[in-house]
């Protein structure tokens, strides 16, 4: 029996979909799954995927999979459209894979990392101090709005953060070119298998809700991770220090909000708050960082 998962949207959303997968697999242990998505490298090593489909790469795809094998089973649905996913009703995996039939058992996201890929990846990113990656601003390449306030961090909060620990730390910030630049970081702009070799090497790890924080969870490493308009009980993890932003301070205007409160472009006409600074508390964000910095000397300790 054959299984099509299909997968829309960026790539945060194909790490979090690991978890279906192995959902998938756990009912159906003697499928094979095949998965269509945009992003083939975050299922590399994945040996529960039996083939890795590209969107625009599906030639003879009716031939090998659908003509003449009447069982091939087709889980192609957008959760985001879903009634449970709008009324914020689960996490978006468990969502996804109950809306196809699957059943929902917690599943973790996965990442599977070789031992080459960790010896040779890591030499781009050899420091004298410890590491600590942030991420603090996401979306699509060259989106009119360079910021987006109910996705990313304010910048200056960021680099408030930034300034409290560059001493003590090698700061490496995930940045496209055309995303805000932070003073003491050091920027880097890698291919997806080469960022989680980076998050893996990383002592603390600070983000927003995109591809890092899913990829940190598939990872199994904490982090500390800041919500505005998402939420972690859709999109979030356990294992993480989830630090909802602050409560609004204005009544915004939202004529123009369909499926979700707010848009993720982040029109003005809907920032809820007087000032960026309203956002977050920055002290908060610099104690539970110090809290997993603690957590992590104390694990090294214990090896020692």
């Amino acid at each position: 029996m054959k299984i099509v998962f299909k997968i829309d949207g960026g790539i945060g959303k194909s790490v979090a979909a690991t978890a279906v997968v192995s959902a998938i697999k756990k009912q159906y242990p003697d499928s094979k799954l095949i998965v269509i998505t945009g992003y083939p490298e975050v299922f590399e090593g994945n040996r529960k995927v039996y083939q890795i489909c590209r969107h625009n790469e599906l030639n003879y795809f009716y031939r090998d999979h659908i003509e003449g094998q009447p069982d091939t089973l087709f889980l192609m649905q957008e959760p985001y459209i879903h009634s449970d996913f709008i009324h914020r009703r689960g996490h978006l995996n468990k969502v996804w894979s109950e809306m196809n039939g699957i059943k929902w058992n917690e599943e973790m996201p996965e990442i599977f990392v070789s031992h080459k890929e960790k010896t040779s990846h890591s030499k781009m990113f050899e420091s004298p101090k410890p590491i600590m990656v942030i991420q603090p601003f996401g979306g699509m390449p060259n989106q009119t709005d360079k910021y987006s306030w109910p996705r990313d961090f304010p910048v200056a909060t960021s680099q408030k953060i930034v300034d409290h620990f560059c001493k003590e730390y090698n700061i490496v910030q995930i940045r496209r070119k055309d995303q805000p630049a932070l003073q003491n970081v050091y920027p880097v702009e890698a291919g997806f298998r080469q960022l989680a070799v980076l998050i893996s090497m990383s002592k603390i790890r600070l983000f927003i809700d995109s591809f890092a924080q899913h990829t940190a969870a598939a990872l199994g490493l904490p982090s500390v991770v800041c919500w505005i308009a998402n939420t972690p009980s859709q999109f979030g993890y356990e294992l993480h220090t989830n630090i909802i932003a602050n409560s609004p301070t204005l009544a915004p205007e939202l004529r123009n909000a369909i499926l979700s409160k707010y848009n993720t472009n982040g029109p003005e006409t809907e920032f809820p708050y007087n000032n960026e600074e309203e956002i977050f508390d920055v002290d908060v964000i610099i104690k539970a960082l110090e809290k997993d910095e603690n957590i992590n000397n104390n694990k090294n300790e214990k090896k020692k």
